[in-house]
């Protein structure tokens, strides 16, 4: 027996060092059902169809987040940002933005505009200009871990790039469409 244990250990051994596969989300826009994994809002500016990739690797020490767009409106601007909340019905669901250090005098009905916490270093800002063809790629690192107990839970992607004056930082127009993290 002890020769059938060896193998079975080492199995359980390169299985235990084995890279915890990163969370990525693969879809469609389309409209909002439950558990959809890309939901649009607004057809006109992100068409049902578009495709997102979402990829976020080291989450738990050093966040990498990848996002590709095919099939948007060619040559717009758009804001995109982590959010606390999954997508639903509405661009509202979502909650406020993801952040490293919570904005104490932030709300869910109230959300941080203070430079100090609403700000790309505190947040994960993914703003975006499409291309010719509608296509866009961005990227965003941070050198802190997601909170594990409450991790971002979606991807919403906004009307417009994000503001960073006081008052307005972190505001980046209507809710166009959201992306659930796996």
């Amino acid at each position: 027996m002890r020769a059938a244990a060896l193998p079975a250990a080492l199995a359980l051994a390169a299985f235990a060092v084995q890279p915890t596969p990163a969370p990525q989300v693969e879809a469609s826009f389309g409209s909002y059902t439950p558990g959809a994994a890309a939901v649009t809002y607004d057809p006109a500016a992100v068409p049902t169809g578009a495709t997102v990739r979402l990829a976020i690797a080291d989450a738990a020490t050093a966040p990498k987040v990848t996002l590709r767009l095919t099939g948007l409106v060619p040559d717009r601007a758009y804001g995109a940002h982590l959010h606390q909340r999954p997508c639903g019905p509405d661009g509202a669901a979502a909650g406020p933005h993801y952040q490293h250090t919570a904005d104490p005098a932030a709300t869910p009905e109230k959300p941080s505009s203070d430079p100090a916490y609403a700000n790309a270093t505190n947040e994960v800002w993914l703003d975006f200009t499409t291309g010719p063809d509608g296509s866009a790629q961005r990227e965003a690192t941070h050198q802190w871990p997601f909170n594990q107990q409450n991790p971002p839970r979606s991807l919403i992607i906004h009307a417009e790039p994000t503001q960073t004056a006081a008052g307005h930082a972190g505001m980046a127009g209507a809710r166009l469409a959201c992306v659930n993290l796996p």
